[in-house]
C-alpha cells in the first residue's frame, strides 16, 4: 500500500467505526433487553465472519488451546462491555460514549505495568493523567451531563473500556492460538453466541424481533456487519501498514463518533465537552507506544 492508500483506509476505518456509537443508541432505543441485543449482534458477526473465514479458505480450529481463547474473548470483548454499552448508551449521549471508548489504551497501561509487560515512563503517565483529567471534564457540572443520574452512569459506560484492555492484555499474552484474526473473531463471536443464548433464557429476554421490526432492528443488523467488516478491513490495514499506524483509527473514532452523533441524533456538545476530547487526545499521544511502521511511499 502507498502512504496515500494507507491514510484513506485509516480514514474509512475510522469514520465507519464513529458510526456504529449512534447506531448502537438507535438500536438500544428499541427497548429490546440488552442480552437479546447482544445475541442479534453476534448473530450477524457470525455470518458475515464465518463467510469471510470460508471465502478465505479458512476453517473453524477447535483446538484446546483455541476454544480457551474464544472462551475469553467473547467474556472479556463482547459479552461484558456490550452488557454495559447497552445499558449505558440508553442513559447516555452517543457522542459520549465514542468519547469513553478512546480510553481503552489508558486503561491498559496500568494493566501493562502491572504485569510487567510495559516499561514505566513519565510522559506516558502524564498521558494517564490527562485522560483522567479528560473523564473528569466530562462529569464536571455543565459539560453535557445534564442530570446525576446521567453522571452516575459514566462508570457503568468506562466498564466496557476496561474489559476491552483485558482483553488486549490476553491477546497480547497468550497469542491467537495460531489463527489468524478475522478466523480467531469468528471462533470468539461463535462462542460469544453460545455463551448469550442461556443468558437471553435465564432472563427472560427474547422476544420476536421480525413482527415490529423497524428504525431501531435495521440499525443493530447494519452496525454489527458494519463492525465484522470493519474489523476485517483494520486487520488488513494493520498487516500492510503496521500495527501501531492502524490503532490510529481511535482518534478518528472519536471525532467521528462526535459528528455521527450530530448528524444522526441531533446531539449537540458544550464546549467542555470538546476541551475533554483534546485533553483526553493529548493523554493518548503520550500514552501510546512509539513504533515505526513500515509504508511505501
Amino acid at each position: 500500500m502507498t502512504r496515500w492508500q494507507s491514510v484513506a483506509a485509516l480514514v474509512v476505518l475510522g469514520v465507519g467505526w464513529g458510526s456504529t456509537q449512534p447506531l448502537g443508541k438507535i438500536a438500544a432505543s428499541s427497548g429490546h433487553p440488552p442480552f437479546f441485543l447482544i445475541l442479534g449482534q453476534l448473530a450477524v458477526c457470525v455470518v458475515v465472519l464465518g463467510a469471510l473465514t470460508l471465502v478465505r479458505g479458512k476453517g473453524l480450529v477447535l483446538s484446546p488451546r483455541a476454544i480457551g481463547f474464544y472462551g475469553a474473548v467473547a467474556v472479556l470483548g463482547t459479552l461484558v462491555p456490550n452488557l454495559t454499552f447497552y445499558i449505558s448508551v440508553y442513559r447516555l449521549p452517543a457522542g459520549i460514549m465514542s468519547i469513553v471508548i478512546s480510553t481503552v489504551p489508558l486503561m491498559a497501561l496500568p494493566l501493562n505495568l502491572a504485569l510487567g509487560a510495559d516499561r514505566f515512563e513519565g510522559k506516558r503517565l502524564l498521558g494517564l493523567l490527562l485522560g483522567l483529567a479528560g473523564v473528569a471534564i466530562i462529569a464536571a457540572p455543565g459539560a453535557g451531563l445534564y442530570n446525576a443520574g446521567m453522571v452516575a452512569f459514566l462508570p457503568v459506560a468506562l466498564i466496557g473500556p476496561l474489559f476491552y484492555a483485558l482483553e488486549g492484555t490476553f491477546v497480547a499474552r497468550h497469542g491467537m492460538a495460531g489463527m489468524d484474526p478475522v478466523q480467531a473473531m469468528f471462533g470468539a463471536s461463535l462462542m460469544g453466541f453460545l455463551l448469550c443464548l442461556p443468558l437471553v433464557w435465564l432472563t427472560g429476554s427474547w422476544v420476536s424481533p421480525l413482527p415490529g421490526f423497524g428504525r431501531p432492528e435495521a440499525a443493530l443488523v447494519f452496525s454489527s456487519a458494519l463492525h465484522a467488516l470493519l474489523y476485517a478491513g483494520y486487520v488488513g490495514l494493520a498487516a500492510k501498514a503496521g500495527a501501531v499506524f492502524a490503532s490510529q483509527t481511535s482518534y478518528i473514532v472519536t471525532a467521528a463518533g462526535l459528528i455521527w452523533a450530530m448528524l444522526l441524533l441531533g446531539e449537540r456538545f458544550s464546549p467542555l465537552i470538546f476541551l475533554a476530547v483534546a485533553v483526553m487526545l493529548v493523554g493518548l499521544t503520550l500514552v501510546r507506544p512509539r513504533a515505526k511502521a513500515a509504508i511505501a511511499a
